[in-house]
């Protein structure tokens, strides 16, 4: 019987483990990172224990941390939750020489799963269809370049330990096989410190089916039905969903079937999920590999079973067996789960970081989360926030009850992808439930953006808030503490003035307030907007042609954070005459050849040295951001001059790195 269990994670799953095991009168302890001092996770365990330093690799990823903290601690079990440690055999080893319960299942299907090549044999063996191609042991370079070439571009290259879309990287053309080998090995390495690859055969109109499994100690082993994952950026998943929709009774029959007789074969004892990819037009299908432990996703299982699975791997880790069998399992109502996370997707989904000056959840739907309001977003870890979970008897009432919840939840200071969900679940084919992993590419194949005249409206709204709120000041405060270059009234009483430049990512735009105390004209470039406004709480209510809108904010100095429609983000907003004044250096700092951070992270690589050579395009810098790595590369040719940040070193958003000196055109 299990007494006090430590929850070796962070984070929204954290919470989701504590919120189970109180409720089944278990005693929590959490463990934390110095970044997640404070963090939602450890004030609501019952103890809380220190493990090590911000990166994972120094505290969340050390197993004997996690074993000490269970010592001190007295607990008695470890939940592991999801990535980390999760999938590895480090931790459960551990438990078991010290006398401690592993939630999960036992390590021999931890190793048969938790390396794809190894799962793909397996697969084999048991009979279940796998996607052509290679897994030997033969990895180097030429060889897996070759191998790709030999089943067919194009190919995915995959990690064969872990998940979470770490370690993939498709290809189309051979000529990108070496650079995406190299890439792709790099970032497997350090996420799951195993460099290994294999190939897949890239089936490119695909939907991402996975089967639910739960096994006990005892022997048994049924399926809770399938989910749709096929809603992917970077090879990571945003949007799932169960049942699947639009499968056929005879394919969805088939998963299952295979899912169990695969799981059975290592006589799988936890909650686990069989990922496969099925043809979209022909629903052939193939198995990808096993998740030996809970998933991100596991939530919709749990909408349309009514089963709890925090509390079945508890039940089984004590050594309960499953009450239930294969028949008593039904599939009621649908489900639909939306990822909230911390991205730019605007900008290519780049992750973006900070502190959450504003945290307004749904109501009247389920929200799996560990932040709130002053929540500092981490560039260490995953850019997950929050889930949003849906349900109805139904799929389209499902649907319309996410689409509400997102219209409804406010996260204001790091940039999220709410608006990009929106839109994404608007599309016919999300929409028709005939989804395929392409969705992303298909409807936005330049990349998703803002609406334009969204973000002139924000940055309008921005400027008025900081001139409503400077007025509020300057008649609150003294005129030491007021915001410099503000003024309510000009001389003799006329209405004021005031000459903002409004900058976001790193362009500015001027804009003109004029008015009060309600009435106001906001003029740019695009023209003049006439609005009736005032602020109430967090909140500006403004009516623009006859229609009222209510548009959050939060500000911090000259930073205003602000959602107007599908717009949130960071805006600075400072008076012109202050601006005049105060005229830095672009981010970048000297000339057009300059390497500059797109986000703050870690340089993983430097790639160059001062006095080489590069050519346009030519990857220079890495950069590693929430568990991602972005490959800096060069705009034009030239020599490198200068390199300004070090590898290793933490670095800040439009930081300068590398700087380039053009190549001089040749003398006539």
């Amino acid at each position: 019987m299990i007494r006090s269990l430590l929850i070796a994670n962070r984070g929204e799953i954290a919470v989701r483990i504590i919120r189970t095991a109180k409720r089944m009168g278990l005693r929590t302890v959490a463990v934390y990172s110095e970044a997640d001092r404070g963090a939602m996770h450890t004030t609501l365990a019952d103890v809380a224990i220190p493990i090590g330093p911000a990166a994972a690799r120094d505290s969340y990823l050390r197993a004997d941390r996690i074993i000490g903290a269970a010592d001190a601690s007295g607990a008695d079990a470890i939940h592991p939750g999801y990535g980390f440690l999760s999938e590895k055999t480090d931790l459960p080893l551990l438990c078991e020489q010290n006398g401690i319960v592993w939630v999960g299942p036992h390590v021999k299907a931890i190793g048969a799963m938790g390396s794809k090549i190894e799962a793909r044999r397996l697969a084999v063996s048991a009979g279940v269809p796998v996607v052509p191609g290679y897994n030997g042991d033969d990895q180097n370079d030429r060889q897996l370049a070759a191998e790709a070439v030999r089943i067919g571009l194009p190919v995915m290259i995959k990690a064969t330990a872990g998940g979470g879309g770490k370690g993939m990287r498709p290809v189309y053309a051979a000529e990108d096989l070496p650079a995406s080998i190299m890439a792709a090995r790099r970032e497997a390495e350090a996420a799951f410190g195993d460099g290994r690859l294999l190939i897949e055969k890239l089936i490119v109109r695909s939907r991402h089916i996975e089967v639910q499994v739960l096994g006990d100690k005892h022997g048994r082993l049924i399926h809770l039905f399938e989910r749709d994952c096929s809603i992917q950026r970077n090879n990571q998943k945003l949007i799932e969903e169960a049942p699947a929709p639009n499968l056929s009774e005879a394919t969805r029959a088939a998963l299952h079937h295979h899912a169990v007789k695969l799981a059975a074969s290592i006589g799988y004892d936890s909650t686990g999920t069989m990922e496969f990819i099925v043809d979209a037009a022909t629903e052939e299908f193939y198995f990808l590999e096993m998740n030996t432990r809970l998933q991100v996703e596991h939530t919709v299982t749990e909408e349309i079973t009514g089963l709890d699975l925090v509390e079945w791997q508890l039940r089984i880790a004590a050594g309960e067996p499953l009450p239930f069998a294969q028949s008593d399992v039904r599939s009621e109502g649908h489900a639909i789960q939306a990822r909230v996370t911390a991205e730019r997707a605007d900008q290519g989904f780049r992750p973006d970081i900070g502190k959450i000056a504003l945290w307004s959840p749904p109501p009247g739907i389920r929200v799996d989360t560990g932040v709130g309001t002053g929540t500092m977003v981490e560039l260490h870890y995953d850019s997950l926030l929050a889930k949003l979970i849906a349900t109805g008897p139904d799929r389209p009432q499902a649907l319309a009850r996410l689409r509400g919840g997102l219209d409804h939840l406010t996260v204001l200071g790091p940039a999220t992808n709410r608006a990009f969900l929106l839109d994404t679940i608007e599309t016919p084919d999300f929409a028709k439930g005939r989804a395929t992993t392409r969705l992303i590419a298909d409807n936005w194949p330049g990349g998703w953006s803002y609406e334009p005249t969204a973000l002139a409206l924000a940055h309008r709204v921005a400027a008025l808030v900081g001139w409503i709120a400077a007025q509020s000041r300057a008649q609150n405060t003294s005129p030491w503490s007021s915001l410099p270059g503000f003024r309510t009234l000009s001389k003799s009483g006329r209405t004021a003035v005031t000459h903002f430049s409004v900058a976001c990512d790193g362009t500015a735009a001027d804009i003109t307030v004029t008015g009060g105390p309600r009435e106001f004209a906001i003029s740019d470039a695009h023209g003049t907007l006439t609005v009736d406004a005032c602020i109430e709480g967090n909140s500006l209510t403004a009516v623009i042609d006859g229609a009222s809108h209510r548009f959050p904010f939060a500000i911090d100095g000259r930073h205003i954070a602000l959602r107007v429609q599908s717009i949130e983000t960071l805006f600075e907003v400072r008076p012109k005459v202050e601006a005049a004044l105060d005229t830095p250096a672009r981010a970048g700092g000297t000339d057009d050849g300059s390497i500059i951070s797109p986000m703050a992270g870690l340089v993983a690589d430097i790639m160059v040295a001062v006095g080489d050579d590069v050519t346009a395009g030519q990857t220079v810098a890495v950069l590693e951001s929430m568990k991602l790595f972005t490959d800096l590369k060069t705009t034009a040719g030239g020599r490198i001059s200068r390199i300004v940040a070090a590898q290793g070193e933490t670095v800040a958003a439009r930081a300068l790195i590398i700087v380039i000196e053009p190549a001089q055109a040749p003398k006539l």
